[in-house]
């Protein structure tokens, strides 16, 4: 980059940080290396994978990025497990790993003490979904719609797949992954975690410990004559709760400037940030899509599941869901103060993500035992009115008239199908009149809408099972 270039950026920087206010403006450097070292973090301890690796593909599939990308520099550290990050020399973050909790971003206070639940591998519920190996496709039709979603056009924006794993009625049968990555292999899910989270609370709701409706019990709406006293657990899920956060619709330089990235990546408690911030429309009156939703849920799981010590969040969540699912690579990342951080920092295997679909294929029971409660699913994959991406109670669905879901069936897709979402390409999606989960992973920008591939891919794998099923109905 020219050196005018560089002026013309910095003067830009300066003049957006006017235009928001400086206190805002003094938290973008700490929001981008936040973001950077929290992922570089991630997935060179618990994924394995090559920290360049992960700061190329991540940088390119950001839209922005590349305008400071050039000015941020990183270091791993592999004896003390931490990874520093830096940018202009303005901004400095640092995420340190710790093991069975992953990495968590800590500012200059000591971390909250944490022991990670034991890993006592009791039997799962859920049916078994692959042996060991690697299954490959079991058609040529499926073989072909793997080959198509792996391949990379000539020019970017690149697709840069990582795992697919198909499901039909409960089986793998088909899945691949890119190099260095395995069926074992942790993937970061990012915002495909609030779907984990909905669930979570689902258990909660099932076991009487929460409730949807009435006031969320969060300590500081507590009194009656606090508007956001009228916020509930559903308005939470749904993010039509009215907390003054900006959003976190879209992953780029840009959103930088929004408070709720002040909140993931500069604070140390989350959770109370959140609740700290006033309403900006009345709780249930509109729809907005920001991670404060869910990390006001996560704390809310971890007052239910114990309170303290922070670890009885963790060890509800592996007993209640990832044990009766035979989820076994999953790491549920926490703030500095200990609460999980369940908008976007849970890392699981691609087959383990499956595993969480197929129990909402399953209408929300595993081997005979309801996990969920009943009517959980249909709930959570109801549409949110006003929610014109078309999203639901934890989960996106193609049900109801957004543009979205339009949009989406108008590219393939059915319409009874609902996903988890994580942004630059991470994918669950449930499809129950094919009896389909598929799972897809990667570092892809967001836009266009089509950079992903995974139109095609739903596109060709209900193609190519229907086929497949109706030939297998013929002999």
């Amino acid at each position: 980059m020219t050196r005018r270039r560089k002026i013309v950026l910095l003067a830009t920087i300066a003049c957006a940080g006017l235009a928001l206010g400086a206190a805002r403006a003094r938290d973008v450097p700490k929001v981008a290396t936040g973001f950077v070292a929290g992922i570089l973090c991630s997935e060179t301890f618990v994924s394995g994978l090559d920290p360049r690796r992960t700061f190329t593909e991540t940088n390119d599939a950001m839209p922005g990025t590349g305008l400071i990308s050039w000015a941020m520099e990183y270091r791993v550290d592999r004896v003390r497990k931490d990874v520093t990050v830096t940018l202009f020399g303005l901004g400095r973050s640092h995420a340190v790993y710790r093991e069975g909790l992953g990495c968590t971003l800590a500012h200059g206070e000591p971390l909250a003490e944490v022991i990670p639940p034991p890993d006592d591998r009791q039997p799962a519920l859920l049916p078994e979904i692959a042996g060991p190996a690697i299954v490959p496709p079991q058609s040529p039709e499926l073989a072909a719609a793997l080959d198509r979603a792996f391949a990379e056009p000539v020019q970017p924006p690149y697709r840069r797949t990582r795992a697919i794993v198909v499901m039909k009625a409960g089986r793998v049968i088909a899945e691949r992954y890119a190099d260095g990555i395995g069926p074992e292999t942790p993937l970061l899910g990012f915002s495909m975690t609030k779907s984990v989270i909905s669930a979570l609370t689902g258990v909660l709701v099932r076991q009487g410990k929460l409730k949807l409706d009435g006031s969320a019990p969060v300590a500081a709406w507590k009194h009656a004559d606090d508007p956001r006293h009228a916020i509930s657990v559903d308005q939470l899920l749904r993010h039509t709760a009215g907390l003054a956060l900006g959003s976190s619709l879209q992953a780029s330089l840009g959103s930088a400037f929004e408070p709720v990235n002040r909140m993931k990546f500069v604070e140390d408690d989350m959770a109370a940030y959140a609740a700290s911030m006033p309403l900006a429309t009345a709780p249930g009156a509109a729809w907005n899509y920001h991670d404060g939703n869910t990390i006001l849920l996560s704390h809310l799981i971890r007052n239910a599941a114990g309170g303290h010590p922070a670890a009885a969040a963790l060890h509800f969540a592996r007993r209640e869901l990832f044990v009766p699912l035979g989820m076994r690579h999953v790491t549920l990342q926490l703030d500095a103060s200990g609460t999980i951080e369940g908008s976007s920092e849970m890392l699981a295997s691609a087959r383990d993500w499956a595993r969480f679909g197929q129990l909402y294929l399953n209408d929300g029971v595993a081997g005979g035992q309801r996990i969920l409660p009943e009517g959980w699913v249909s709930y959570s994959s109801s549409p949110t009115p006003k929610a014109w991406v078309g999203i639901g109670a934890g989960f996106w669905t193609n049900q109801g008239d957004s543009f979205g879901a339009k949009f989406r069936i108008a590219h393939g897709w059915p319409r009874d199908a609902f996903f988890a979402k994580g942004t630059i390409g991470q994918y669950t999606i449930v499809i129950p009149s094919e009896r389909l989960v598929i799972v897809r992973m990667g570092r892809s920008p967001n836009w266009p809408p089509e950079a992903d591939g995974v139109f095609d891919l739903v596109r060709d794998v209900v193609a190519a099972t229907r086929e497949k099923g109706k030939m297998a109905g013929a002999d």
